[in-house]
């Protein structure tokens, strides 16, 4: 009976869950939606990488800290020639004079589909040396490619004061 019981508790804390992750999934990619909105009405420029680039990355709400040592986490949404085809975690780590907090959102491009197949395979992190731009009005115009990527943020809100090195990971998931 026990054994039963355990088994039954097992399959309902399993449900559960999904559901859960289900309800937390169509949150994150409703906010995508509402990230890439903010972006376009920022700049609407940015509409030639929207439109222009075989795949995208879209982190709708990362929440960025440190002091001495800080880290960065937000989840996304992943497109491949417009259409949603899975889900993304990012996490940051950074070390330098930073103290704070902020939450922001980021985009990030990819030209071609080896770049974009390289971030679905895992294959991709960021470090210093790729920097991102910081979308406000006509920032796109000047905006290119770099190694097939391109980034955009635009902050939400915090305050963060950073002269730090950092570098991100991800991790992609298919739906």
């Amino acid at each position: 009976m026990r054994l039963l019981t355990g088994i039954c508790l097992f399959f309902m804390f399993s449900i559960a869950l999904s559901a859960q992750s289900k309800e937390k999934q169509k949150e994150i990619i409703e906010d995508s939606k509402e990230a890439k909105a903010a972006f376009l009405k920022k700049d609407d420029g940015m509409s030639k990488f929207f439109n222009g680039s075989y795949g995208y990355v879209m982190f709708p709400n990362v929440g960025k800290g440190g002091l001495g040592v800080g880290g960065a986490a937000g989840n996304g949404t992943a497109y491949r020639q417009g259409s949603l085809v899975g889900m993304a975690k990012l996490t940051q780590v950074s070390i330098g004079f930073q103290a704070g907090g902020q939450a922001f959102r980021e985009v990030i491009f990819f030209e071609t589909k080896k770049e974009f197949d390289r971030f679905t395979e895992n294959k991709i992190e960021f470090t210093a040396q790729v920097s991102a731009v910081a979308a406000a009005a006509g920032a796109s115009a000047n905006a290119k490619y770099v190694e097939g990527v391109a980034i955009f943020t635009m902050a939400k809100g915090g305050l963060m004061y950073e002269a730090s090195v950092a570098g991100q990971k991800f991790k992609f998931k298919n739906l």
